[in-house]
């Protein structure tokens, strides 16, 4: 019944942001915990990226070789690689938008 009556309470006193702000967990322990986790979220995602986009060249590669050789298999596990790295990439990507919505709901 307390929780109700402070949010009513905040959501009388402005907007939309008042009301998430109110909510999120930016107190005491768990702000230095969500700046942490933040970072190494970001670290985490950045050296995927990097891991992603590598094999995605040398998928690349894989399919300039398999074309010059007239290789069929090698060109095919080129394609292959590339598909999956910009896969990866667009999971990446999204699980970023995700983590950021749900951090700033403070969920």
């Amino acid at each position: 019944m307390q929780l109700t009556h402070q949010v009513v309470q905040i959501a009388a006193e402005g907007g939309i942001g008042t009301i998430t702000n109110g909510i999120s967990p930016d107190w005491d322990v768990f702000d230095a915990v969500g700046k942490k986790a933040k970072v190494i979220v970001g670290v985490i995602m950045a050296g995927a990226v990097l891991f992603l986009l590598g094999s995605a060249i040398v998928g690349s590669v894989h399919i300039r070789v398999g074309n010059q050789q007239h290789n069929t298999m090698e060109t095919k596990k080129g394609q292959t690689m590339v598909a999956s790295s910009l896969l990866g990439l667009f999971a990446v990507a999204s699980m970023s938008t995700l983590f950021g919505i749900v951090y700033g709901f403070g969920i």
